[in-house]
């Protein structure tokens, strides 16, 4: 099973910042279980100082390559060394490798021919070569507008079930309570459902408003609820936007007093990555503004 799988997660520091941390893991977790938690740079730079807290609150284990030798390739050595040893003396079935850089392509290649799953991430500035030697490969800006800020939350738990139930429904795929409570486990170390007073991840989960446990002679998936939420949705936000009058409501907002109405509601279950995308497609509303802080929601 996929949620089986064990992963050595590898980031060159010269290539990535530490701001697409969370959305990495959060990607990551659909595919298995990250083991190995490496990062590669030059630490005692400033470029690279900022990574410090990260690496402890995600248990990364830092590689210092010191830029005064052999300046930036001294990095992709010593990432490419430790992905072979990993690939021969131990037991992950993939690989993740974050970096735009195309040094890594034979790398990704060579793991690839080994029967491994190589999971790139980098840039948009990536060249096709390395994109092409990965398995699987995503753009590292896509995962910022999706991931989480790693709280423990009941309701960001409930957006990150929201989400999985999501992508696997769209590849045709069943959820079920294990694979929930094993991604869970992979994103918040310390997920234990009785911190939130329950027994059962299955009461769990029938407690939340946009989740439902559906059962099948002897098996159980878990689903979205389909009674129509996102018209009603939709309703509210016509509703809201008519209140406010011709000069219309901020996004953000418009965005509060519906997450207070419908406390499960995530514009990805409806197919969208940002409010404001969702917000466009209602016929009849206009979103005006350029920048986040300043879109402006009208009829």
């Amino acid at each position: 099973m996929e949620e089986d799988r064990k992963l050595a997660l590898l980031i060159d520091s010269d290539n990535v910042s530490q701001k697409y941390l969370n959305g990495i893991f959060d990607e990551l977790s659909q595919y298995g279980t990250v083991t190995y938690r490496r990062i590669y740079g030059d630490f005692t730079t400033a470029a690279n100082a900022r990574w410090s807290g990260k690496l402890l609150e995600k248990s990364i284990t830092p590689i210092q390559q010191f830029s005064n030798t052999t300046g930036k390739n001294a990095t992709d050595s010593a990432l490419i060394i430790d992905a072979m040893d990993l690939l021969y003396n131990s037991n992950v079935d993939g690989f993740c490798i974050v970096s735009s850089d195309s040094d890594f392509t034979r790398l990704a290649s060579r793991l690839r021919e080994s029967g491994k799953i190589v999971i790139g991430m980098g840039e948009k500035k990536t060249p096709d070569s390395f994109r092409a030697a990965c398995t699987v490969f995503t753009e590292l800006e896509n995962l910022l507008a999706s991931s989480s800020n790693g709280t423990m939350s009941k309701e960001a738990i409930e957006a990150d079930i929201i989400n999985i139930i999501t992508k696997n429904d769209n590849n045709g795929k069943q959820t079920g309570p294990g694979e929930i409570g094993s991604r869970l486990q992979s994103k918040y170390p310390d997920f234990d459902i009785r911190t939130f007073g329950y027994s059962q991840l299955s009461k769990f989960l029938e407690d939340m408003p946009g989740i439902e446990l559906v059962k099948r002679n002897n098996s159980i998936t878990v689903s979205l609820k389909t009674e129509n939420e996102e018209d009603e949705i939709i309703r509210d936000i016509r509703e809201i936007v008519k209140k406010r009058g011709k000069n219309g409501i901020g996004l953000a907002p418009l965005g509060q007093e519906i997450r207070r109405k419908h406390k499960s509601f995530d514009v990805r279950r409806y197919g969208y990555a940002q409010l404001y995308k969702f917000i466009d497609s209602i016929p009849g509303l206009k979103v005006k503004g350029s920048s986040a802080n300043r879109k402006v929601v009208a009829e």
